[in-house]
């Protein structure tokens, strides 16, 4: 695999999942889900029949919304 020398390597993403995601956004399940039906939070990743995650970098950008907008 070749790199560019201006090019940093990519780290992997990182998924969280609920609980990881409940102590970042201060939010429980129900909020969580309530706003990922509502369009206001973002779409968890199926890991397997029973499992979901959410990316890291989805959280940190709806963080980031979150701090311009005030929370609104």
């Amino acid at each position: 695999m070749q790199t560019n020398a201006n090019e940093q390597p990519r780290k992997p993403e990182k998924y969280l999942r609920l609980p990881a995601v409940e102590t970042l956004t201060a939010l429980r399940k129900s909020s969580i889900y309530a706003g990922m039906k509502a369009g206001t939070f973002p779409r968890c990743i199926r890991l397997s029949a029973r499992a979901v995650a959410w990316r890291e970098s989805d959280i940190a950008t709806w963080q980031a919304q979150r701090l311009q907008t005030g929370g609104q």
